[in-house]
């Protein structure tokens, strides 16, 4: 037998997100959802951008694509511009898409690197230079996929709506206490400030970076990853649009950190990520604001954070979600996708009043490796760069990877191969956007590649693509916003 009460302690994306899956999941069964959250908690609120899977999700859902845009005031994307990674000047795009296609049985940046790089690798990518160009237009059967820039605080609102209407129940209110049953260890009720105790069978810890649930009272621990991910700050602040609406995300590298942009129907967002052991809050905060658009639409939001996890995501009978569970900068959009990941993992491993151990643990298993290959993907950018413009910048440059990663790394410096695993977000096009993007350029490329012919092909192919990208409609008008 299921269990039959599920509390989500704290709102946001991460407990609407939860709550609205568990409600579709469960519908026409006795499983009761509770929320409980207080407008009086602020939540972090500012990953806008996300990739792909959100598309996933949504549609499991039964949610109406041009009802969510309008409702969040999103905005398509194509992809993440990334701004003076590897050097200074550079800008390469990291796609929701694979480069070209293989030639003769070998994959396509063999055929490309033989040719000494004809045209640059991105000109080879339909999303790319759909992005470039400003134009949009949903896949149909091409080969490439999209996701979405919105506004988290609405999306939230969105799904509570959706939620509340399948029958879950909110409930305002600070949680004051958590009270532990003595024999087991797990969570039995939560106290609210005016004194009410609410107990359910299965917590869902949604309260944000503090951990209410799995850290203050479970002292789950947490693996600090600062060593690899050495940004601790960030400042975000919106500003007006101004200009057309790109379809894609900005990344631009700074000093001690970067610089985000993410554009929306109603405003822009912006957001300064940095180490605070090698630039001040004031000269951070001075950086953002002098690369702002547009002027700015409120008060400087500042953040602090440590990189890592939880050692245990699911303790006992409370599951961690979103940044109660971890957190990873948001260099590659991956924020909202864990929030996802986690929430399926959850459905596929449901518990029982049994309350068999062999669920947590095997959520904790793929959580771990779900944020350890996220981890590895965002030291790789970092890593990565020729740039010696500051401390910063030479201290990643030198710093020692996780041997998951150096494995990777060194094979692909080495024969052009992308390691590939069963498990893990991104797949070999990512990898190839940043290994390429940031000049990590094989030694010995696979010795199949090239031959007679090879450069009429792909400047064919280039011609094709740029085509179809100058044929996609403006993103506005994808939107519907002009006609």
């Amino acid at each position: 037998m299921l269990v039959k009460r599920v509390l989500v302690a704290g709102g946001g994306t991460a407990g609407w997100m939860a709550a609205a899956a568990l409600a579709h999941k469960f519908a026409g069964t006795p499983l009761a959802i509770m929320l409980v959250e207080s407008a009086e908690i602020g939540t972090v609120g500012v990953g806008e951008a996300t990739i792909p899977h959100i598309r996933h999700f949504n549609a499991t859902l039964g949610i109406d694509e041009a009802e969510f845009l309008a409702a969040t005031k999103g905005t398509y994307k194509l992809g993440i511009e990334f701004a003076d990674w590897g050097r200074i000047g550079d800008s390469y795009i990291h796609p929701f898409a694979e480069f070209g296609a293989p030639i003769a049985g070998v994959p396509f940046h063999h055929q490309w690197l033989a040719q000494g790089g004809a045209g640059a690798f991105e000109d080879y990518s339909l999303p790319i230079q759909a992005a470039r160009r400003g134009r949009f237009q949903r896949p149909d059967g091409a080969p490439y996929n999209y996701a979405y820039q919105f506004d988290a605080g609405l999306y939230a609102r969105f799904l509570r709506g959706y939620a509340e209407a399948r029958g879950v129940v909110r409930r305002e209110g600070r949680i004051v206490d958590v009270a532990l049953d003595g024999e087991t260890g797990f969570v039995r009720a939560v106290t609210l400030e005016g004194g009410e105790a609410l107990e359910a069978d299965l917590f869902l810890d949604c309260s944000g970076f503090r951990g209410l649930l799995i850290e203050q009272a479970l002292h789950a621990g947490y693996e600090e990853w600062t060593h690899w991910l050495p940004c601790d700050r960030a400042i975000a602040i919106p500003c007006a649009n101004r200009g057309p609406l790109a379809p894609y995300t900005r990344a631009a590298a700074q000093q001690s950190g970067w610089i985000w942009r993410i554009p929306l129907q109603h405003r822009t967002g912006n957001g300064h990520v940095y180490a605070s052991g090698f630039t001040g809050d004031e000269a951070a905060l001075d950086i953002l604001l002098a690369q702002l658009p547009a002027e700015p639409l409120a008060e400087p939001n500042r953040l602090r954070f440590v990189t890592g996890k939880r050692r245990s995501q699911w303790l006992g009978n409370t599951v961690a979600i979103g940044l109660a569970s971890g957190f990873l900068e948001p260099l590659e959009s991956t924020s909202i996708h864990l929030i996802q990941v986690a929430i399926g993992r959850l459905l596929d491993l449901f518990p029982t009043h049994d309350w068999d151990p062999l669920d947590a643990q095997e959520f904790n298993r793929l959580m771990a490796l779900d944020y350890e290959r996220v981890r590895d993907f965002l030291i790789l950018h970092y890593h990565c760069q020729q740039r010696d413009d500051s401390e910063f910048w030479r201290h990643c440059r030198a710093m020692a990877l996780p041997d998951s990663l150096a494995y990777k790394l060194a094979l692909f410096r080495e024969r052009g191969v992308v390691v590939q695993y069963r498990e893990g977000t991104f797949l070999e096009p990512s990898w190839l956007a940043v290994y390429l993007g940031q000049h990590v350029v094989p030694r010995h490329p696979d010795p199949r590649a090239g031959g007679k012919g090879m450069a009429a092909a792909l400047a064919a192919m280039r011609a094709q693509v740029a085509a179809a990208a100058e044929a996609m409609p403006r993103h506005e008008a994808a939107l519907g916003l002009v006609a």
